[in-house]
């Protein structure tokens, strides 16, 4: 979690501001991390809806590659101007949020589906990103620079990730059964 809330932010590279803020999401005053996420979700969204299943797994991955790399690079940057982990730069959720949605692509079934296990990888690593349990914390406190901003939420991606295809599979075998629907 930013230390920094209420400090006053300096100029900085146009770039990297449209960057690291998430196109903006990041000054939303009240929780920027979720309006990021949100964001990134609404993103993942669109693209399942113009891609193939394979083409969505490839972007998903690319995605999160990206947001990754040009998370450290962008937050690198941003620190300078603004101070360690500042609250606006959001980009780090992005990443989280993408990783997330990975347990969502490839779904066979109806859009609501994946859109459903999607929306609940977000929520998850909401939750997770901001409780930060089993080691979020210590790499929050203890990895500083770029890598450090981008490392926690890549935890708790995966936790959400991890939770996700849990509730997947068993979405998966109950529907196999007939029991339910999701």
């Amino acid at each position: 979690m930013s230390n920094n809330n209420n400090k006053q932010l300096g100029e900085a590279p146009w770039l990297h501001v449209i960057i690291s803020t998430g196109l903006g999401t990041g000054f939303v005053p009240k929780a920027p991390g979720t309006a990021g996420a949100f964001l990134a979700l609404l993103i993942w969204i669109g693209l399942y809806y113009v891609l193939s299943p394979i083409g969505l797994m490839v972007a998903t991955i690319l995605l999160v590659v990206s947001s990754l790399l040009i998370g450290v690079w962008t937050d690198n940057v941003m620190e300078k101007y603004w101070g360690e982990d500042p609250r606006a730069v959001v980009i780090d959720e992005f990443f989280g949020t993408w990783v997330a949605a990975l347990a969502a692509v490839c779904v066979d079934g109806p859009a609501y589906v994946s859109i459903s296990l999607a929306t609940i990888g977000f929520v998850l690593f909401r939750v997770i990103d901001i409780t930060k349990p089993l080691g979020c914390r210590w790499i929050d406190r203890n990895i500083h620079g770029g890598w450090g901003c981008m490392l926690d939420d890549a935890l708790a991606g995966f936790y959400a990730f991890i939770v996700t295809l849990i509730i997947r599979y068993f979405h998966l075998v109950e529907n196999i059964h007939g029991t339910y629907n999701l």
